[in-house]
This record gives structure tokens, C-alpha cells and sequence, in this order.
């Protein structure tokens, strides 16, 4: 079994968000989000940062820090503003931020 690595093992605070798209702008979502990911690269503090698609309207966004400072900074940066911009334009309700703590994670990628 991998063991964690330096990364992943010092990563203990995230960022869960809830996104439930209007009806019809499912398309537009997905495209948003993948247009975030440069945004994302350019924040140092930002460990890892996914993208998903729950259902066919419904969306999240999971990312993991270091330490509160990096989280917070991440509140504050292009992204959530971005996703603030586009808020009443994509989403049917605000975005649902849940601050989230780290209790494991496997890390690396594996073989299949």
C-alpha cells in the first residue's frame, strides 16, 4: 500500500462547495470550472483543488491547504470571486462553502 506523501500527509484543512447550477446552464458550469484551474495554479497555498460533477445540475468544488492562512487566502482569491461574479447568472442558490478538516487521505497516484 502507498504510504502518504509530504504533500498530502501535511494537508489538513479543505474547502468543500456546493453548487447547484440553473436549469439549462449545466454546460455553462462545467465550462466555468474548468476555466478556474489557471486561476487556481496560480495560488501557492492551494494543495490540490478538484472540480465535479455530482448530477446533472449539481457541482462541487473540494480543495485542500496546508494551514487556515492558505484557506482563507483562497477565500479570498479569483476564484471565489469569479464564482461570486457568475453566482445569480449559473447557480439556482448561493454557493454552500463548508470548511472541511482532513481526517485521511491517500496520497499520490496509483497504479491500477
Amino acid at each position: 500500500m502507498d504510504s502518504l506523501d509530504a504533500t498530502t500527509h501535511s494537508t489538513q484543512l479543505g474547502l468543500y462547495v456546493e453548487l447547484h447550477a440553473l436549469p439549462g446552464k449545466a454546460a455553462e458550469v462545467a465550462d466555468f470550472l474548468r476555466s478556474a484551474l489557471p486561476l487556481v495554479e496560480g495560488e501557492p497555498g492551494t494543495v490540490t483543488w478538484y472540480a465535479l460533477q455530482t448530477g446533472p445540475e449539481r457541482f462541487a468544488i473540494f480543495d485542500t491547504f496546508r494551514d487556515d492562512g492558505d484557506r482563507e487566502a483562497h477565500l479570498g482569491g479569483e476564484v471565489a470571486k469569479a464564482l461570486m461574479a457568475q453566482a445569480e447568472a449559473l447557480f439556482a442558490a448561493p454557493p454552500q462553502i463548508h470548511k472541511v478538516d482532513v481526517l485521511a487521505a491517500l496520497g499520490g497516484l496509483r497504479q491500477l
